[in-house]
């Protein structure tokens, strides 16, 4: 195996630079990103891996703070008719006091890019062009290592990559690339890895075979999550508690006790999500978004949640009144809604469409069984998908909370019609809300992952955001 690319990762303070490598390595706590200048003071460096072996090693350096001092003092180290190339220059200039000093944090940055075989010049995109930023580039231009300006935050409204282009292009660097390290697009790292290959002809193989690597793990990686949201959905279609005592108060307590199996179960896939995509629970604060320090604000049976995604409760009296309580009581193999048992077991409104099996033995005993509503279900889905895009397209520097909306394309499927046949089946088998729900489970998750799929290829899950 060829030795890996060096890389070192430069440029001005705060712009950046530490978010870049989070992203890239799949790393939310390499180094530390905060909204401050001059947070990184050390190089540190990462490994892109691919198939077990390096291919790319990474280092962050800290911000340049004063170049434009720098480039007066690198002017004033050369002798009348003495003519230095650009490395002669920064050497002269690294064995000098001030190096150690005044501009001890340039030096770090210089000698790291005059260590490597190339550097990743990250940018600002929404601060102007500026005389600093001019002098920056000159100065790290006298390295001689093939430089590729990095346009980050172009996702912002203020971003001025064409004003960024526009000056970059006048001082000969003619290939930047956009790459958001808080909302990256999905070929972004692609894009990234395809410009350094054509500055540093090298290491393109190498760049090669870490950019199909990295496909093969985004695949693997979207597969896994939709096996994780289809076990989950199937475990809830198959869930039934069954209820002994069917007063009011035994009732209500039962109902509480599934749905809190059904929160619990829910949060468990997110929990299960998120270490997936290397992400941690913490990542996401904000208490005014619906996944805040990594668990659900928005409570799954409350009618409002519903209604934000769309949904609501199946038609009929009693499934009318039973709006929100996302449980269905089952009797006879009938679904009678919640509401108008709590309100009216004494009454008798109990309707019988059909009798069998263990349901109408269950039913002659006295007993009940609560099961997940089929509005629930959709909603469970369509927050779980939108999670999986919102994943998808989150880089690791991001620190806003992910925020999950209602998936348009969607709709039709998990908001209106049948629910997938997968589903169905789950409710005649209660045994596959096991820990091991068996080889009939399994091959059900598999032909749910399936259509989650082809959602996800026809454009499904979209309006999830970070």
């Amino acid at each position: 195996m060829p030795a890996p690319m060096i890389l070192a990762v430069v440029g001005h303070t705060n712009t950046g630079k530490t978010s870049l490598l989070r992203t890239l390595a799949r790393d939310a706590g390499f180094g530390e990103v905060a909204d401050r200048p001059g947070t990184t003071r050390h190089v540190e460096g990462v490994r892109l891996l691919a198939d077990g072996e390096p291919v790319v090693e990474l280092f962050d350096t800290p911000g340049m703070e004063d170049a434009i001092a720098l480039l007066e003092l690198l002017d004033g180290l050369t002798s009348a008719g003495e003519r230095l190339d650009g490395p002669a220059r920064l050497a002269r200039f690294l064995a000098t006091a001030e190096a150690g000093a005044r501009f001890e944090q340039e030096a770090k940055v210089l000698r790291q890019l005059l260590a490597s075989d190339a550097g990743l010049y990250v940018i600002d995109a929404r601060d102007p062009v500026l005389a600093k930023h001019r002098d920056e580039l000159e100065i790290l231009a006298a390295c001689g290592r093939p430089l590729l300006p990095v346009l980050n935050f172009v996702a912002a409204p203020a971003a001025r990559q064409d004003e960024w282009r526009a000056a970059l292009a006048r001082i000969g660097l003619h290939a930047t690339v956009d790459f958001d390290t808080v909302a990256p697009e999905l070929d972004g790292e692609r894009h990234l890895f395809d410009a350094l290959a054509t500055l540093v002809h090298a290491h393109k193989a190498g760049l090669s075979t870490l950019i199909a690597a990295r496909a093969r793990e985004a695949g693997a990686r979207a597969q896994a999550a939709r096996r994780l949201v289809a076990d989950l959905l199937l475990r809830l279609a198959a869930r039934r508690h069954r209820v002994a005592d069917t007063s009011d108060a035994a009732l209500l307590a039962a109902v509480e006790a599934l749905r809190d199996s059904v929160r619990a179960a829910e949060q468990g896939c997110v929990d299960a999500l998120l270490a997936l995509y290397r992400f941690r629970p913490g990542d996401a604060r904000a208490e005014s978004l619906p996944l805040a320090a990594g668990r659900w604000r928005d409570d799954l049976f409350h009618p409002e949640t519903l209604r934000r995604m769309g949904l609501r409760m199946g038609g009929g009296a009693a499934a009318g009144a039973a709006a929100g309580a996302g449980i269905d009581l089952l009797a006879g193999g009938t679904t009678l809604g919640l509401a108008a048992g709590l309100g009216a077991l004494a009454g008798g409104m109990w309707q019988t469409v059909g009798h069998y099996g263990d349901r109408l033995a269950a039913r002659l005993r006295g007993h009940r069984e609560l099961t997940v509503d089929d509005a629930i279900l959709r909603l469970v889905a369509l927050r779980q998908l939108s999670l999986l895009t919102a994943l998808a397209g989150r880089g690791h520097a991001a620190v806003a909370p992910i925020r999950v909306d209602a998936p348009q394309a969607a709709a039709a499927r998990w908001r209106e019609g049948r629910l997938p046949a997968p589903l169905r089946r789950a409710r005649a088998h209660p045994e596959w809300d096991g820990a091991d729900g068996g080889s009939e489970r399994s091959a059900a998750a598999a032909e749910l992952a399936g259509l989650l799929q082809e959602e996800a290829e026809s454009g499904a899950g979209n309006g999830a955001s970070v």
